[in-house]
């Protein structure tokens, strides 16, 4: 489900409080600030470019980087079921 394209979609996006969610079984790259309108509403929020900086503790990740941490977020949603 999570790859490590939707990692770098979250790391590349333009807000500054941009977060990756589920939302109707897609996932997708949103500002914070959407999560409160009805299109958003009822998604899972995944992680934050904020959190997810500050688990990478760089800069600029690795392809590897991006792999490993994809593969973990990817466990942590399927285990919540979504």
């Amino acid at each position: 489900m999570i790859r490590p394209e939707h990692v770098e979609a979250l790391l590349g996006s333009d807000a500054d409080d941009a977060t990756l969610i589920v939302t109707a079984g897609s996932l997708v790259v949103v500002p914070a600030s959407a999560l409160d309108s009805e299109r958003y509403r009822g998604a899972l929020e995944i992680i934050s470019r904020h959190d997810l900086l500050t688990r990478l503790g760089t800069g600029v990740p690795s392809r590897r980087d991006l792999e490993e941490t994809a593969a973990r977020l990817d466990t942590a949603v399927t285990q919540l079921g979504a």
